[in-house]
């Protein structure tokens, strides 16, 4: 019988891992497990999207890998750096140059420019950015014309594109997007998943996106599906309509084991 053992993904490819991770929210019989002992890597150069229902931990997988909170068991990676035993300022730092982060919300600074909200980040490190790849950038995101506007000159997907910009300028070794299309309509949607789709395939760039919408995760190069706080599947290649299938199957199994509990 030929061995069908799977090599382990090299370390070197990985950009960011969680091993046995947990969050709980709470104390005692009030307790919450957000994160029931995820496991799970983000290989670099890839776009992966995370799914699964309201309450199944995607945002606070998000928020624990990017060092925005911090997890009450197991390890966060990004490369060979483990986050526990960091301490604020070193966080701090690891936030600043090597994480990027895209909120639904935008959080742009509303009497900047485009131009200088998406510097923003390196303005206060007290850095410029390189010109060639700030050029790089603003062509991939398609808003040369609009770098002097400010946020309320803009429709809301011109915004979610300066918000990628700039997570993306100081090139960071991981990009983490929280819904970044969620309050869009589907045309401003599909020019920022667009955006981001380039930024993988012609900058070699790391994202990792949480998402409810099959057809955003479409754009992607894996989606890993959480339920309860656990890691229950995940597809590769996937399409919009495979995604939707995956999510009906996990549905119907979910109500299946409620109903064997109950």
């Amino acid at each position: 019988m030929s061995d069908t053992t799977v090599a382990p993904t090299p370390v070197s490819v990985i950009a960011a891992r969680a091993v046995g991770l947990r969050k709980v929210y709470g104390q005692g019989d009030a307790s919450v497990a957000a994160l029931d002992g995820v496991t799970v890597d983000f290989r670099s150069g890839e776009f992966t999207a995370v799914m699964g229902p309201s309450g199944s931990g995607k945002s606070t997988l998000m928020h624990c890998m990017a060092a925005l909170d911090t997890a009450s068991g197991g390890e966060v990676f990004l490369g060979d750096q483990q986050l526990s035993g960091m301490g604020d300022k070193q966080l701090t730092l690891l936030r600043r140059d090597k994480i990027g982060f895209v909120f639904q919300a935008y959080n742009l600074v509303p009497t900047l420019t485009a131009r200088e909200n998406i510097e923003l980040p390196l303005s206060i490190a007290g850095r410029k950015p390189d010109p060639d790849w700030f050029d790089t950038v603003i062509d991939t995101v398609g808003l040369r014309d609009r770098l002097k506007h400010r946020p309320n000159e803009l429709s809301g997907g011109q915004q979610q594109r300066v918000a990628c910009a700039r997570a993306l300028v100081s090139r960071p070794e991981i990009v983490f997007a929280d819904e970044p299309t969620g309050n869009l309509d589907s045309a401003a949607s599909a020019e920022v998943l667009g955006f981001l789709r380039r930024s993988v395939d012609d900058h070699g760039q790391t994202i990792v996106m949480v998402t409810h919408d099959p057809i955003a995760a479409g754009y992607t190069d894996r989606v890993v599906f959480l339920a309860d706080g656990k890691v229950v599947d995940e597809l590769r290649d996937p399409t919009a309509d495979g995604v939707l299938e995956r999510m009906k199957v996990l549905s119907q199994q979910a109500v299946a084991g409620t109903a064997a509990e109950a």
